[in-house]
């Protein structure tokens, strides 16, 4: 004797489901303000942490505003409630110091031509890696790989003999030569990658039309690897323009850049923080101008690749 199995009847139209189902399909009240607490919690979170990591440059905005006899009875957040010692004559100060001023375009004429070099050259460098074929290509793109692992406290002393030989040490040039040398590696990988997940379809097509190598770089993988060449500038520009240890043996000890600067201004002058505090300052707003100015770019760089 066989059973025959039941079958739900089909759900009228309409028809209201029993207070367990309709329990079951709605949330807790208690998990919806549990998620709701927990998000709040972590915009707190993140404001607090926002806030705690500006404070050192909120700070030093202050206490270059502040005269060196108030600077040395507080702290800087007096000037919360003693709003009048705020004052320019720091900066008036430091910007007709003409060991300031020089040092700023020191390293302007070091960062720029840095960049640009590593930029130009590691955008070459990693189209060919990515799409041209040419004998022992995975081999050397292995060297450069291993090559980001060389330290630069390892190359100072014998780059400094060679630079002594060949007429490059204490020059613009020197120091010029010895970032792009460090930065090209880092270059090249990050391009490469990014120029790889190009479509072969794409630069097929292009060749179709009978465009050669150079048109096809500069028309079809310059556009479409802007974010990631912009990520790799403002990651250069920042690693040169913030650099102490290269400039301090490479760069001219008559016109060093801002860091050497304000460091022999503290050996020179003992605390002199009405001095350091505007000229760190001032070494400060242009990185950030720069990296504001190329946030979208930036953001766009890193995250290529991790959506698909």
């Amino acid at each position: 004797m066989t059973t025959e199995a039941q079958v739900p009847a089909p759900r009228v139209p309409g028809e209201r489901l029993p207070a367990a189902s309709a329990a079951a399909k709605r949330e807790p009240l208690a998990a919806r303000i549990a998620a709701r607490a927990g998000g709040t919690a972590m915009r707190v979170f993140l404001v607090l942490v926002g806030l705690f990591w500006l404070m050192p440059t909120v700070g030093l905005l202050l206490s270059s505003l502040r005269g060196s006899s108030d600077i040395a009875a507080s702290g800087w957040w007096k000037v919360f409630t003693a709003p009048s010692q705020l004052t320019f004559d720091n900066y008036s100060r430091i910007l007709d110091n003409k060991v300031i001023t020089d040092s700023l375009l020191s390293t302007v004429m070091i960062t720029v031509p840095a960049t640009v070099l590593v930029v130009v050259i590691g955008s070459l460098a990693a189209y060919a890696f990515a799409w041209m074929d040419f004998p022992g290509r995975d081999w050397w793109f292995l060297v450069v790989v291993g090559l980001l692992v060389v330290p630069v406290q390892v190359a100072l002393i014998p780059v400094s003999k060679l630079f002594g030989e060949i007429g490059l040490f204490e020059t613009t040039a020197g120091v010029v030569l010895f970032h792009v040398a460090f930065g090209l590696p880092f270059a090249i990988f990050l391009l490469r990658n990014f120029f790889a997940e190009i479509p072969r379809e794409l630069l097929e097509a292009a060749r179709l039309d009978g465009a050669g190598e150079i048109r096809l770089f500069t028309r079809v993988v310059m556009p479409l690897g802007g974010p990631a060449i912009a990520s790799l500038g403002i990651f250069q520009f920042l690693w040169v323009w913030n650099d102490m240890l290269v400039a301090l043996v490479f760069a001219d000890s008559k016109h060093p850049p801002i860091t050497v600067a304000l460091q022999q201004q503290v050996r020179q002058f003992g605390n002199n923080i009405d001095v350091l505090a505007p000229g760190a300052f001032i070494s400060m707003v242009i990185p950030l101008a720069v990296f504001f100015a190329f946030q979208r770019q930036f953001v766009n760089g890193v995250m290529a690749g991790a959506v698909k």
